[in-house]
C-alpha cells in the first residue's frame, strides 16, 4: 500500500523519541519553589549563539557556560529533570552580569533579563547561611527602610577602615544622611505641568546633589516637581538578586506611593529599567520614564547656555539605560546643546563596566577586568568629565579610573546641563 505522505502529520517519519523543545513525558523540572525561569521562556531561545560575542564573560572566558546560550541550556536541564540547582549551576548564574547585552542582539526576543532573575530565586535558598545573612540584612533589611539607610551613610566614615580594601575603595567619600530634598518645587520657567521624581535610597544618600539638580533643571524647564514622602527603594537589587518576594513588596509599595502621577521621572538607568518591568512584577505598572529621555522628549526651554570654559566630557552608556530602555541619543543629543561641552565616545562604549548591581562586590575577578577595560577606554578619550547616569556605574568608573591614575570628575548629565554659568542666577 502507497502512502500519501501528504496526508501525514509533520515530523511524523522522525525517530522515535526526537524532539525540538520541552522535556520528556517522563521527566519532572527540578525546580523547586515559586518563581522557576518559565517553559515558555526558555523555549524562544534557538541556541544561534549571536548572543556570544556580545557577552561580557563569554569575550573574557570564551567558556559556554559563561555564556547566555550555555546559561539557558543550564537552565534548561533543570526544567528537563537532568540537573539539579547546585553549585555548578549558582555559580553559572552568579557570574552573570545581567547587562542585557545579548537581548539587544537577539533575533528571537529571549528575555534574558527576567529568566536570570528567576534562575536566582532559586538559587538564593541553597545559599550558605552567612551569604544568606549578609544579603538578607543588606537588601531586606537595610534597603527597605529609609531611616536605616540614612543611619549607613551617616555612620560610613565609622566602618570603612574596617571594609576590605577593594569594597572601602568603592565607597563614595561623601553622603547626605540627613540631607533632603523639597517636597514641592514650583517651576521657574513657563508651566508645563507636574511630575513626579524618584528619589531613590542609593541616589538620595550618596548622590544627593543629582537629584537637587534633577529638580532645578525639571524646574527651569517649565515642570512643577513632586516627591512623594512614602516612596521606597525601587527593588531593583533585589530582583536583580533573585529576592523576587521582597522586590514585590517593594514595587507594591512604590504603586501606592506614586498613585496618581501622570509621569515618574526617574534619574537612575537601573531604577527606571527596573520600574519600567512593575507590571511584569506585580501586574501593574506606573509612568515610569527616564529622566534624559524625558527632557528630550518634551525638549528644553530655551537656550541651555554655556560652560564657563570648553570642556571635554566621556559619555558613559549604562547597560539599564542603553539596553534595557534604549537610550542612546537622547542624552547626547541634550548635552550637545551645551556650548563650550565636547562629547566625546568611549571606545567599545556599549561594554558593561562591571558594577552590575552588587556584581563588583559578589565578583570582584570579572568586574575588575571589565573596570580596568572600561577605565582605560575612559582614559584614551582624554576627557577630563565622565557623565554617567547610574549610581553603580559612576562608583565603579571612580574606583576604576583612581586605580590607573586618571583624574577625571564624575557627573550626572543633568549636572551639566545644570552647569551653565548663566542659568545659576536661576536656581531655585
Amino acid at each position: 500500500m502507497v502512502v500519501d505522505r501528504e496526508d501525514l502529520p509533520l515530523g511524523s517519519e522522525l525517530p522515535v523519541g526526537t524532539r525540538f523543545i520541552g522535556r520528556e513525558d517522563d521527566a519532572s523540572p527540578r525546580w523547586f519553589g515559586p518563581d522557576a525561569p518559565s517553559d515558555a521562556d526558555l523555549s524562544t531561545c534557538v541556541a544561534c549563539g549571536l548572543c556570544l560575542p556580545h557577552c561580557p564573560t563569554y569575550r573574557l572566558t570564551g567558556e559556554e557556560s559563561a555564556s547566555p546560550r550555555g546559561r539557558i541550556a543550564a537552565m534548561r536541564a533543570v526544567a528537563d529533570g537532568q540537573a539539579d540547582v547546585d553549585d555548578t549551576f549558582a555559580r553559572f548564574m552568579d557570574l552573570c552580569l545581567v547587562c542585557r547585552a545579548c537581548e539587544d542582539v537577539c533575533p528571537s526576543h529571549v528575555p534574558f533579563g527576567r529568566m536570570m532573575e528567576r534562575a536566582r530565586s532559586q538559587i538564593e535558598p541553597r545559599r550558605g547561611p552567612g551569604a544568606r545573612l549578609l544579603r538578607w540584612i543588606g537588601l531586606d533589611v537595610v534597603l527597605t527602610r529609609p531611616w536605616l539607610v540614612r543611619a549607613a551613610a551617616a555612620t560610613q566614615h565609622l566602618v570603612r577602615p574596617f571594609l576590605p580594601a577593594r569594597i572601602r575603595d568603592l565607597v563614595p567619600r561623601r553622603s547626605a544622611p540627613f540631607a533632603r530634598v523639597p517636597r514641592t518645587t514650583e517651576p521657574t520657567g513657563e508651566p508645563r505641568g507636574t511630575v513626579a521624581l524618584l528619589s531613590g535610597c542609593v541616589q538620595d544618600r550618596w548622590f544627593h546633589d543629582v537629584n537637587l539638580a534633577t529638580i532645578r533643571v525639571l524646574a527651569r524647564n517649565g515642570w512643577r516637581v513632586v516627591v512623594p514622602p512614602r516612596q521606597r527603594c525601587c527593588g531593583a537589587l533585589h530582583a536583580h538578586n533573585g529576592r523576587l518576594a521582597a522586590a514585590r513588596r517593594l514595587a507594591k509599595a512604590n504603586l501606592a506611593a506614586f498613585a496618581g502621577a501622570d509621569v515618574i521621572v526617574v534619574n537612575a538607568a537601573g531604577c527606571g529599567a527596573h520600574m519600567k518591568d512593575y507590571e511584569e512584577l506585580v501586574g501593574e505598572g506606573l509612568p515610569v520614564v527616564d529622566l534624559m529621555e524625558f527632557l528630550h522628549t518634551n525638549g528644553l526651554q530655551g537656550d541651555p547656555g554655556s560652560l564657563p570654559e570648553p570642556t571635554t566630557v566621556a559619555y558613559h552608556d549604562a547597560c539599564h539605560a542603553l539596553r534595557a530602555q534604549g537610550i542612546h541619543e537622547q542624552p547626547r543629543a541634550l548635552l550637545g546643546r551645551i556650548a563650550n561641552l565636547d562629547v566625546r565616545e568611549i571606545p567599545n562604549g556599549d561594554r558593561c563596566c562591571g558594577a552590575a548591581g552588587l556584581y563588583n562586590v559578589t565578583e570582584p575577578e570579572m568586574a575588575g577586568r571589565l573596570q580596568r577595560e572600561k577605565a582605560l577606554a575612559v582614559a584614551a578619550t582624554g576627557a577630563s568629565v565622565v557623565a554617567s547616569a547610574n549610581p553603580g556605574c559612576s562608583i565603579q568608573l571612580a574606583s576604576g579610573l583612581r586605580a590607573i591614575g586618571h583624574r577625571a570628575e564624575i557627573v550626572h548629565p543633568v549636572q551639566l546641563l545644570d552647569r551653565p554659568s548663566d542659568a545659576v542666577a536661576q536656581r531655585p
